[in-house]
């Protein structure tokens, strides 16, 4: 009996790790934790540390629990509100277009997008958290793993995942601080400006992929 428990529990722990591991590796390539780097520090140029670390947690903590909604209701909340994956791809490019035009604009001493001249703006919810880390196609993949979920340990083990994507995020976005400081004010405007304009290109991407889904349905 004894050993009959061992083996369960083993196997329960195995499922656990898999799912758990199996999330993680299908949501680096989508929510891609080292290359919304540069945008993070190009839309907090104008924040001192302190803020900026805050923003790393929060926008962290966002991505975990959009995450963590759409794998547990994802279908159920599209549904409701009757909107497909191709027409949320839009919508994201069009924030994130707002918000790369911001930066392209930006003069450094006073940028648009969190520059000195307004003070530091919360931008940790939107847009880094939705739609930069955790789009459209990250919210693809959670909704994919609910449908393929075989019971309440693969979810347990698809939450674990997530919270691991969340904790690579953080950490990510918290190594970039030294490249700011290295960069000094005017080199900070001209990053800001060239991401700016990366990401505007970025936005567009995201709304021919959206409207070429639409069309192919």
């Amino acid at each position: 009996m004894l050993l009959f428990v061992k083996r369960k529990g083993g196997a329960v722990l195995e499922s656990l790790v898999q799912s758990a591991a199996g999330t993680f590796v299908s949501l680096v390539p989508v929510t891609d934790p080292l290359g919304v780097v540069p945008l993070f520090y190009s839309l907090t140029s104008g924040s001192d540390e302190g803020h900026r670390r805050r923003q790393a947690g929060l926008a962290t903590i966002h991505v975990i629990w959009v995450l963590a909604l759409f794998l547990l209701a994802g279908k159920l909340v599209l549904s409701f509100f009757g909107i497909s994956l191709a027409v949320l791809r839009i919508a994201g490019g069009v924030l994130i277009a707002h918000t790369g035009w911001q930066m392209v604009r930006s003069s450094g001493e006073e940028d648009e997008v969190g520059g000195e001249g307004r003070g530091p703006v919360d931008i940790a919810f939107a847009p880094m958290a939705v739609p930069l880390v955790s789009g459209p196609g990250a919210i693809g993949v959670v909704i994919g793993l609910a449908a393929k979920s075989g019971g309440w340990m693969d979810t347990l083990g698809a939450l674990a995942g997530i919270g691991l994507i969340g904790g690579l995020v953080y950490l990510c976005l918290r190594l970039g601080e030294p490249l700011l400081k290295l960069l000094g004010r005017t080199g900070t405007s001209v990053f800001n400006q060239l991401f700016g304009f990366l990401t505007v290109a970025l936005a567009v991407q995201f709304v021919v992929d959206g409207a070429l889904e639409l069309v192919r349905r």
